[in-house]
């Protein structure tokens, strides 16, 4: 569709609203502006987009459209963009509200920060392909997956709920949340609907489709405690981690760690026959174990993670690792195995 190419102004009272959709995600943002005609027009969305980059930061702009044509002007610059029908733009009109709650947007940007990195991508079973919120009475949960890894995240929230609520968010509209989150602080206005998420906050609204389909039992996946704990300084970890990834497999990615009192040895190799070893210094009081993960999936875990410590939980060679910050149990890390 060509106007999807476009953005869909609209000049309303002392407002300007912009509005761009893929079908999937609808983004609008408001700015104040001075309105000589109220209306509305569709103009390129790269164009416009670069007209504006090339001004000074300071400029302002004159838009007018009329006879078929969006006239664009700067002091002495102006340019001339072809404009499609508004009344052909597709918005989503509204939806029925099932859920709607207020949360901080540091908590929000938290929990997606802290698990969307789990989330599949392009996978066949489409419902992983996204984030899946729960929402109960007192708190809400993010979970995501891509069969191979699990990342939950439990923050606090009042929601007044009766029912638990679930609903799996796209991906592409996840990492929208997160970037809008990421400016702004204070209130985030969330709406859940049937079929559709909104988010609102400072003058932005993102209106997203649901995924229609079924999360998997996620709780089925997660290990009971391992009677193997180790507990390891994150960045240590992680620093021995990617030194030791330089010289990994580049296809699987895969580390052999041997588990021995205190110690945490890391080894990696490739087809080139090249090999990386590091010792790493840990609590550990159970029995010798060797194990292999793929290194990248640990990193992705020690990355988001910010305590000083953390903790290790294992049962075999066979079994997931379950990792924790030290001083959060509210946020859990399951990896499964890999055979080296």
């Amino acid at each position: 569709m060509q106007i999807l190419g476009n953005f869909l102004l609209t000049a309303k009272g002392d407002e300007l609203s912009v509005t761009a959709s893929d079908l999937e995600v609808e983004v609008s943002i408001a700015c104040r502006a001075e309105i000589a005609r109220e209306g509305s027009a569709t103009l390129p969305a790269k164009k416009l987009l670069d007209i504006c980059r090339s001004l000074p930061p300071d400029s302002m702009l004159q838009i007018d459209v009329s006879g078929g044509k969006g006239k664009v002007q700067s002091g002495r610059s102006r340019f001339s963009l072809g404009v499609l029908p508004s009344e052909d733009f597709p918005t989503v009109e509204g939806f029925n509200t099932v859920t709607k709650l207020e949360a901080d947007a540091n908590v929000l940007s938290d929990l997606i920060s802290s698990t969307q990195f789990a989330m599949a991508h392009q996978d066949v079973r489409y419902y992983l392909n996204g984030l899946l919120l729960e929402l109960s009475s007192s708190t809400i949960r993010a979970v995501a997956t891509d069969g191979h890894r699990l990342a939950l995240c439990d923050r606090d929230l009042a929601t007044g709920l009766t029912n638990p609520v679930q609903v799996i968010v796209p991906r592409k509209a996840v990492q929208e949340i997160q970037r809008m989150l990421g400016h702004h602080e204070g209130l985030v206005t969330v709406v859940l609907g049937e079929n559709h998420i909104s988010v609102q906050i400072a003058g932005q609204l993102l209106i997203a489709k649901l995924v229609d389909g079924k999360f998997p039992d996620y709780q089925r996946v997660i290990p009971k405690q391992g009677e193997k704990m180790v507990i390891a300084n994150r960045e240590a970890i992680k620093a021995a981690f990617s030194r030791t990834s330089i010289l990994s497999n580049e296809k699987f990615r895969g580390v052999r760690l041997v588990l021995s009192r205190d110690l945490l040895k890391a080894m990696t190799n490739n087809p080139e026959q090249e090999e990386a070893e590091e010792d790493i210094e840990v609590e550990y009081e159970g029995a010798d174990l060797e194990i292999g993960f793929n290194v990248s999936y640990l990193l992705d875990v020690l990355s988001v993670l910010k305590s000083p410590f953390v903790r290790i939980e294992l049962s075999d060679a066979n079994s997931s690792a379950v990792i924790y910050a030290m001083d959060d149990e509210r946020a859990k890390y399951v990896i499964m195995p890999m055979r080296l």
